[in-house]
């Protein structure tokens, strides 16, 4: 065979292979009884198609001459070929094609039997090992012949000739305690929380111990201060696994999608062996980290863990905090009974420390757990002695840092002030930390602040948030008449409400762009709120909350009517959902062919992603992932030729493109039947989306996840 007729027949396989993975697809999606045999066959003939794309890739780079043993395949080619085109005839639908139409996907039926799949995935495993040791022996070649220079050997046949040991999964970016997110923010200041941290230590120590240990308390007690000072301790000691750190408007840090696959993560560089399992996990299931959150953590964690054999019994703790900002209650339900599973888990022994507030799906999450399975701990009922001790500590530490920098008076503050702050304080070291912000502003005057600060001190009608929050946003509105005040409310609610709504941070200019507002706008309603929010000196870094309680405090049903600063919070989704839809639907928003690719089979591993940056903008990206979000909270419905109907009716297809561009394809179905179930439209219009959904998925969403 010439190298010519052997690169032909390898594309004749590779494309038949390509299809029968598709028709492969079609039958998971509607056939329930043989996920597996489906599964295996599918996994089987993309095996084939991967070694031979490797193939053909190196006869393309190398020359045809120089491979030898490629091209001594004739025969295997040839056989491999035929079954695959036997195979391929059996499994398309034919009349059963026309009954789906009719009736659904569900009208597919697998044509096979498990000893049949069984033969034809040993069958087809043997033509990929021949295939792989022909690869592997020409690699070795042309290694050898080119004075060793591993440089004239293509990236990805020097991967599978070294077999490198690693697993890539998806992770929740910034998670992790030590991340570059969560680097700056507070940890116990010396001489703080002793009686606390040293509890929890002895915990972790305790081979006798509960083996979760939960730290409750109101918002603003502190208790993600604590758990990343517990985690730096437990790392410092070689007993940290891993951590996650949920943070509600975060991204993926908000939701569990990919909670277990960050743990995962963490813990295989804390496990010896783990990766090994984990490959295997992966390598029998590719789709696993998408799956539900009970196979990520049977398959990903409990049986990889059970399997691992390191040379001594370990014993880790995964620290999670703030589990109540986790955005579904099910999943809340769900981590937490998955988790009490671990009580077992040998030789790898794991323990879990969870911060969170007391909230009720939380609670009877834990009520559920068997008995014995894990200890509580109420930060705010911690006695009022060692409260005051620590936050006092915490005050004389940061107005003297204070002092110092603004070079004030050494009598600064006085001994009374700073009682008095921490009166005003208690249990909250969130107020403590909001008013030092607050007085350390470089723009103002520290005494003046501190003043401002204490005028709260006799108000006893106000609550704890009101004391943290007020004297920040008051002066937004200080020495300004009753048109300017109006004028600067409504900006207010629509810059800062939009923020504190927003499902993942933007920059000052990506807000700008979505909101549809100048730079300088956005900049000037933010500027005195430093004390409250981190705001990045770059207007193309994201704005962030410093803490989840100024959103409850804006948010809060209460003050409506009675506060300027409320936050209508279904009304801010409303206009949030009507800016995305805006810019998607603007010229510079969807469009045919989003990266003006000029292969219309490029797959989304060879876009880069400086190209992808410079054809879909970040506000674009934001509005491409959340606009049903928003559509959602704001209990909006859509009817027949309402401007969402006509959205989808022009861009439906644009933004599908644009969700795998970005590579938020895996999330489109799960997308669409939200939408659906906000449709009050066409039975037809309803069945054209499930179809144009159906076909995407076929036709797209394997192939990016194959090339990804």
């Amino acid at each position: 065979m010439d190298g010519l007729s052997a690169a032909a027949s390898i594309v004749a396989i590779v494309d038949i292979s390509a299809k029968i993975a598709s028709l492969c697809f079609q039958y998971s999606v509607a056939v329930k009884d043989a996920k597996k045999d489906i599964d295996r066959l599918q996994r089987a003939v993309t095996d084939v198609k991967n070694v031979l794309e490797e193939i053909k890739h190196l006869l393309d780079r190398q020359g045809k001459p120089r491979l030898s043993t490629t091209h001594k395949l004739s025969d295997s080619l040839e056989q491999c070929h035929q079954q695959l085109r036997e195979l391929e005839a059996l499994l398309e639908p034919g009349k059963t094609h026309r009954a789906m139409h009719r009736l659904g996907v569900r009208a597919l039926k697998w044509p096979f039997a498990n000893k049949q799949v069984e033969k034809m995935v040993a069958s087809l495993e043997k033509y990929e090992q021949t295939f792989s040791l022909a690869l592997q022996v020409d690699q070795t070649g042309l290694i050898v012949s080119v004075d060793r220079k591993l440089s004239l050997v293509d990236k990805k046949t020097d991967n599978l000739l070294s077999k490198i040991d690693v697993v890539k999964l998806p992770i929740a970016e910034g998670a992790s305690f030590d991340s570059h997110m969560e680097e700056h923010n507070a940890r116990c200041l010396r001489s703080t929380r002793v009686e606390l941290l040293d509890q929890i230590m002895e915990w972790a120590k305790d081979k006798n111990s509960k083996p979760i240990f939960w730290l409750n308390g109101m918002a603003g007690t502190g208790k993600s201060t604590i758990a990343r000072t517990v985690a730096q301790l437990l790392a410092d000691n070689g007993q940290l696994g891993a951590s996650f750190f949920f943070k509600k408007g975060e991204g993926e840090r908000g939701n569990a999608s990919r909670f277990f696959t960050t743990i995962v993560t963490d813990l295989m560089d804390n496990v010896p062996g783990l990766t090994s399992e984990i490959r295997k996990a992966v390598d029998a299931n590719p789709a696993l980290s998408h799956k539900a959150l009970k196979d990520q953590f049977e398959k990903l964690l409990l049986q990889p863990l059970s399997q691992t054999a390191p040379l001594k019994v370990l014993r880790l703790t995964i620290v999670i905090d703030a589990l109540d900002e986790c955005e579904r209650d099910e999943d809340i339900r769900a981590i937490l009974q998955l988790l009490s599973r671990t009580k077992a888990l040998k030789p790898v022994s794991l323990q879990v420390f969870v911060t969170s507030r007391p909230e009720l799906p939380i609670r009877l999450g834990f009520r559920k757990m068997p008995d014995g399975t894990y200890q509580d701990l109420i930060l705010h009922e911690v006695s009022r002695r060692t409260i005051e001790h620590d936050l006092t500590l915490f005050l004389e530490h940061q107005l003297r840092e204070i002092r110092e920098q603004r070079s004030l008076s050494p009598s600064w503050p006085r001994r009374d002030q700073i009682q008095a702050l921490v009166e005003l304080a208690i249990p909250l070291f969130i107020f403590a930390a909001t008013a030092c912000r607050y007085i350390a502003d470089s723009r103002d005057n520290p005494t003046k602040r501190l003043e401002v600060i204490l005028r709260y001190q006799s108000a006893s009608h106000v609550s704890k948030l009101d004391r943290t929050y007020l004297p920040i946003l008051s002066q937004i509105f200080d020495d300004e008449d009753e048109a300017d005040k109006q004028r600067r409310i409504s900006e207010f609610q629509d810059v800062v409400g939009s923020i504190i709504v927003l499902e993942s941070p933007l920059s000052i200019s990506s807000l700008a762009c979505l909101l549809q507002i100048s730079k300088e706008d956005v900049r000037c309603r933010l500027d005195s709120l430093h004390s409250v929010l981190s705001i990045p000196d770059s207007e193309d870094l994201p704005i962030r909350l410093l803490h989840l309680s100024f959103r409850d405090f804006l948010i809060d049903p209460q003050k409506k009517g009675k506060s300027p600063f409320w936050v209508d919070k279904r009304e801010t989704h409303e206009k949030l959902a009507s800016k995305c839809l805006e810019i998607l639907s603007s010229p510079e928003g969807l469009r045919q062919n989003m990266c003006k690719l000029l292969n219309p089979g490029t797959l989304r591993s060879e876009i880069d992603e400086r190209t992808i940056a410079t054809c879909l903008s970040p506000e674009l990206q934001y509005a491409c992932r959340y606009w049903v979000h928003h559509l959602e909270q704001s209990d909006h419905r859509i009817h027949d030729g309402d401007p969402i109907h006509l959205f989808l009716q022009k861009y439906f297809l644009y933004w599908l493109e644009a969700m795998s561009i970005i590579g938020e394809a895996y999330k489109c179905i799960h997308i669409i039947n939200r939408l659906r179930a906000l449709a009050e439209v066409r039975p037809f219009f309803v069945f054209h989306c499930s179809l144009y959904t159906y076909l995407f998925a076929v036709k797209y969403e394997y192939r990016f996840k194959l090339s990804s």
